[in-house]
């Protein structure tokens, strides 16, 4: 069985609510049709029913059992907006203004996350990233122990033998542009909780630079090695599993040969399944080259730190990439427990994952 379609198996087990805010983009309604027909859930689209009905019949999209809202006209409107006036009240936002911004699909379907009648959310493919990041860190919260939002891609290239069985998460692809060293320790640790909640494996965490163990001398060495540290300390905090090292070049992190000549008593190097960039320009760049290189399938980003699952897609997305960033953000409100039982139990309850 491949990662998607394990994915696929453990949320059908616990079928989860997405909220798709570009219901009128086809490839969207045709990945929220998807969702609900492979089990995984109930799919709500949001926009102009009448809209949304004509390009589903225009594309030859079967809307059964796929919810729509149109946030224009939503019984919810007026307690969203009454709660999103009240979280941003220390900003000066009135009730008419906070009406106006509800009405807006992200914002809505922000709302719809914050107030629980959404378990995660999807959206991206025709909107920029500024425009969906905006209303989720205005209205959702960290988790406890995270300082910083980020996000990382989940990349799955055919063929390949690195990785988790040809998977790896690449963080930060769509957030932070220059990550400090707390940052990095963040993404790393949240994105190592993302790995391990998905496959259920110890996640082997790279911190990547131009140098391996000392070969090159440069602050941003520093601060990638104070990251490392920082790093450790919090998984321990947060009793997360998980080997962290760093600095590591990308040969280093994932070559089992090359590992041995440069850093041949680590755990990560040579085996490594996450890889932690050091700023947004190499991460993003890397994450789009790897995929249109490569073929290979990438999804999300997936929003990591906060305290509701979502996902802010890249604009060139697939179906395919969509369905499966969704499956990801469902499976990410099922509580670790009840996907690995034997582990949890094994381990005297030391997981403390939503």
């Amino acid at each position: 069985m491949n990662f998607m379609e394990s994915i696929f198996g453990k949320v059908r087990s616990h079928p989860k609510r997405v909220v798709f805010p570009e219901g009128t983009e086809p490839r969207v309604i045709a990945a929220a049709a998807q969702y609900v027909s492979k089990g995984l859930g109930a799919a709500v689209l949001l926009g102009s029913k009448s809209l949304i009905a004509k390009r589903a019949a225009s594309n030859k999209i079967s809307l059964d059992h796929v919810h729509i809202i149109d946030p224009q006209k939503a019984d919810d409107l007026e307690h969203f907006a009454e709660v999103f006036s009240a979280i941003r009240r220390n900003k000066g936002l009135g009730k008419n203004e906070a009406i106006q911004a509800v009405k807006q699909p992200v914002y809505f379907a922000t709302m719809m996350l914050h107030e629980t009648s959404a378990d995660g959310l999807v959206a991206g493919a025709g909107t920029t990233a500024a425009a969906i990041l905006r209303p989720l860190f205005q209205t959702i919260r960290l988790e406890p122990g995270v300082k910083a939002a980020s996000s990382c891609s989940v990349i799955q290239i055919p063929n390949m033998k690195y990785g988790e069985k040809g998977v790896l998460y690449f963080a930060d692809c769509g957030v932070i542009p220059e990550p400090t060293a707390d940052q990095l320790a963040d993404i790393a640790v949240t994105t190592a909780k993302l790995a391990r909640q998905l496959h259920g494996i110890k996640p082997r965490v790279a911190f990547l630079s131009f140098s391996t163990k000392g070969s090159a001398k440069h602050r941003s060495i520093e601060k990638i090695l104070a990251a490392v540290a920082l790093a450790r300390q919090r998984a321990d905090e947060m009793f997360i599993e998980a080997d962290f090292d760093g600095e590591l070049q990308g040969d280093s992190a994932l070559l089992t040969e090359i590992a041995d000549q440069k850093s041949a008593h680590s755990s990560v190097a040579g085996k490594a399944n996450v890889l932690v960039f050091p700023d947004l320009n190499s991460g993003n760049i890397c994450s789009k080259l790897v995929q249109r290189l490569t073929d290979g399938c990438v999804y999300g980003p997936i929003l990591n730190g906060l305290s509701k699952p979502a996902s802010d897609l890249s604009r060139g997305c697939s179906v395919e990439e969509i369905v499966g960033s969704a499956a990801i953000v469902a499976l990410q409100a099922v509580e670790y427990r009840k996907l690995y039982p034997a582990q949890a139990h094994s381990r005297a309850g030391r997981f403390k994952f939503a």
